[in-house]
């Protein structure tokens, strides 16, 4: 069963979402999928996946410095 993490992000723009997007996607699977709300305030990042953990998003965006927090 696929959980939704969402995270609260430092992304700002669509060249940002395209640094970023091959770090998501060697993170999760095939079937996952992972989008960005650049209208929103707090620069949402939605994630639907099986297996990954909120704390590997993070520590994997992070290193590439981009500020990532899970929002509940």
């Amino acid at each position: 069963m696929k959980q939704v993490l969402v995270f609260k992000t430092s992304v700002g723009s669509s060249e940002d979402v395209m640094a970023v997007g091959p770090l998501l996607n060697n993170l999760l699977n095939e079937t996952d999928r992972w989008t960005f709300d650049l209208e929103d305030c707090d620069r949402v990042l939605r994630v639907e996946a099986e297996s990954v953990r909120a704390d590997s998003i993070i520590e994997k965006l992070a290193g590439a410095g981009v500020m990532c927090a899970e929002l509940e």
